[in-house]
């Protein structure tokens, strides 16, 4: 994701010899008010940004305003009832910043006030009418204890809090103040605000800018202040390609990077495998894909690949399409494969024309179950006379025995179990063992393989050949199996930039709870936290995070993970939880929804339903085609609504997003649980397996967060106000 500032410029071409030229610069906010002007409006602005590049900006009347906070501050005629508001950067350069009705342009042209951050050097707006609304309504001594206390003006000023606001800052007592003034704030100044309330200490946010302060600044030049952060200035090549961007703008929005995020992903060296963590929204994706970007620009012709790999095939698929977003240069392109390690593990293993067959999950499931119901039984250390069921079975061949790749009982009767609940007594492991190995002879009687399986033969392949990446960037790694691990350590030789890996143990969906360094991935001292949410509101994300336990979750580098210092930029109306009588009225409530978010002009692709079941997906995709609300369909190349289950949610992000069917009986979901009486510890464990699933649905909504269910809603869902 990308914070909500930033600009996009377009270099006029028609000037002859490039002498008169004036040139439009685009702000990145303004891309997603854009898609959601009415198309006539879009028009009108499309033809004032070609004037910039047909003519000098005198022919398109840029007026001063009377009372403007800032000198600089321009409005350009938009149609008869919008206009535009636009800054002079100096040099015929100008920003176009919104485009509003009439009174609305004016308004917010005549509040704003551009600066240059001076320790950061970079180009700020603040709403300077807002600032002084705020500081006249506030008016009072200072509280008993401030929010701010414990800065100095001096840690104020060396962190790029403007002296002038100090004063201000010193009468804030509460979070709720601190976000009533928050919309009108520099967006990097409330940044570092909102990190220093929420408890991290001054030197830990002193760390995150370390790096991107900049000596000797100009505070009034800010043409200069503008390309100094190119991570938020992109110079087009031309009309077509600005074109390109202003059909699909809120596409474009998701590919920038935040300054915290350039500097993890254009980092010139890391000495080895590189870890960035980061919950929800903090970009940890777009980062891995401008470092593969990054990367495949150095590697020299005939120098070797990038590997750019993820948990899916969807998600896979989603960073193919992102990435050609990103990079125009189809050789940066070829230099970058972009494939889900499942995949990559099956090419792998049929080499030289090999056939082989992947266990679905349904059929998986069935021998399992049939191990199960035959399998002996035991006394529980609670007395009950019970079986091993073919949930716990499963995982301890994947969790234990292909984790550890324990190929003898002998083995296994001594192999640690950290993390599967109660231990097991010899005899108990016996039984297993027994189990697991009918279920392993009957899957390769029937010439199948999990995928699992295949990973681990895949590593041993890998092994023994040349490593043909140069380097390798995982996404969404905490839900890799360790067998997954062992094949793509196999497929990059170990080395600076060998390995970038992206995870957040907040939303481990899946079972893998692995240790990098006991798998020849040593990530320690090169591991970096990413805190800013730059997808959700404040809103979503405080709703989100509730439906967390609280429990620290461990990272890929065995360490305690921490939600502290995580927070959003933005702010927006509270998700909305409708309760329906049943199943038929829940789906019209949808039916609504949806249609007033097309009606309202958003992209039928940046709205999302999530759901638990593959049985509601079916019945919602349905429920919306009879509907005539066009829903994706990606296999045909069909645009739409996306309708997906709550898993292959992971990595997506949505303007608008609906997440249906929470209901008790539905989420979580009854066959996912162990029960708590047999198995108390992974009770816990599925259950906070749940409520991360939740948690990852939540989180893929940008502006809008609609939930609902039928009858008695979940346990996980937390209450609205």
């Amino acid at each position: 994701m990308a914070d909500g500032g930033g600009w996009i410029a377009s270099r006029a071409t028609g000037s002859r010899n490039g002498e008169g030229m004036a040139e439009l610069a685009i702000e990145r906010g303004f891309l997603p008010a854009y898609a959601g002007l009415q198309r006539r409006v879009q028009r009108a602005v499309d033809a004032a940004i070609s004037k910039f590049a047909e003519h000098t900006h005198a022919g398109l009347h840029l007026e001063k305003l009377t009372g403007a906070r800032d000198p600089n501050i321009r409005t350009i005629r938009i149609d008869q009832f919008y206009r535009g508001v636009v800054l002079s950067l100096g040099g015929q350069k100008y920003a176009l910043l919104n485009v509003l009705p009439h009174d609305e342009a004016i308004a917010f042209a005549v509040s704003r006030r551009f600066t240059v951050n001076q320790a950061l050097g970079v180009l700020e707006m603040r709403d300077q009418a807002g600032i002084e609304e705020f500081a006249r309504a506030e008016a009072s001594p200072a509280p008993s204890v401030g929010l701010f206390d414990h800065v100095s003006p001096a840690d104020f000023l060396r962190l790029g809090v403007d002296g002038d606001l100090v004063p201000l800052l010193r009468i804030i007592g509460t979070d709720q103040q601190l976000e009533s003034l928050g919309g009108r704030l520099p967006e990097m100044q409330l940044d570092i605000l909102r990190g220093l309330a929420s408890g991290l200490p001054v030197e830990e946010v002193w760390a995150e800018l370390a790096d991107r302060i900049v000596s000797g600044v100009d505070t009034e030049d800010l043409l200069t202040a503008a390309r100094r952060t190119p991570e938020r200035i992109a110079f087009v090549s031309g009309p077509v390609e600005l074109a390109a961007i202003l059909a699909h703008p809120f596409d474009v929005w998701r590919t920038f990077l935040h300054p915290t995020q350039r500097d993890v992903a254009y980092r010139e060296t890391y000495s080895g495998p590189a870890l960035v963590t980061g919950s929800a929204g903090t970009g940890k994706t777009v980062t891995g894909l401008h470092r593969a970007v990054f990367l495949a620009e150095r590697l020299p012709e005939g120098g070797g690949k990038v590997l750019l790999t993820t948990f899916t095939r969807a998600l896979a698929d989603s960073l193919g399409r992102q990435l050609y977003r990103l990079t125009a240069d189809p050789a940066v392109r070829a230099r970058i494969d972009v494939v889900s390690v499942d995949k990559l593990a099956y090419e792998i293993a049929t080499r030289g024309g090999r056939k082989i067959t992947v266990a679905d999950g349904e059929t998986a499931d069935r021998l399992w179950e049939a191990i199960a119901e035959s399998g002996p039984t035991y006394v529980s250390r609670a007395g009950h006379v019970t079986t091993f069921s073919a949930a716990f079975l499963r995982r301890e061949w994947e969790q234990v025995v292909l984790a550890q790749q324990l190929t003898t009982l002998e083995a296994y009767r001594d192999a640690p179990r950290k993390g599967r609940g109660e231990g097991l007594r010899a005899t108990q492991r016996e039984q297993v063992w027994g189990a697991i190995e009918a279920v392993r002879r009957d899957l390769t009687k029937r010439r199948l393989s999990t995928h699992t399986q295949l990973a681990d033969e895949a590593a041993s392949i890998a092994r023994q050949s040349p490593p043909p990446y140069r380097h390798v960037i995982v996404d969404e790694g905490q839900d890799l199996h360790p067998a997954q691990w062992r094949l793509l350590r196999a497929l990059v030789p170990p080395g600076p930039n060998d390995m970038f890996l992206l995870a957040d143990p907040y939303q481990r969906i899946y079972d893998n709870h692995v240790s990098l360094a006991q798998l020849g991935i040593e990530v320690r001292g090169r591991t970096r936290r990413l805190t800013v949410n730059y997808r959700t509101t404040h809103e979503i994300l405080d709703l989100s995070v509730k439906v967390l336990s609280g429990d620290a979750a461990v990272g890929l580098d065995g360490e305690g993970d921490t939600l502290r210092g995580y927070r959003s930029l933005t702010r927006g109306g509270v998700p909305k939880v409708v309760a329906c009588d049943d199943r038929d009225s829940e789906f019209e409530a949808l039916i609504e929804r949806v249609g007033t978010w097309l009606e309202q002009d958003v992209e039928p692709h940046a709205i999302g339903v999530a759901v638990r079941t593959g049985q509601l997906v079916k019945a919602i995709s349905n429920t919306l085609s009879d509907a005539h609300i066009p829903v994706a369909d990606h296999q045909r190349g069909v645009d739409g609504v996306h309708v997906a289950t709550m898993h292959r949610m992971k990595g997506l992000e949505f303007q608008c997003l609906a997440v249906v069917g929470l209901d008790a009986g539905v989420l979580p979901a009854p066959y996912a649980l162990a029960t708590a009486t047999e198995d108390p510890h992974g009770h816990k464990q599925d259950l906070q397996r749940e409520r991360c699933l939740l948690f990852v649905a939540l989180t893929r909504a940008r502006d809008v967060l609609y939930l609902s269910h039928s009858g008695t809603p979940s346990s996980l869902l937390p209450a609205v106000r």
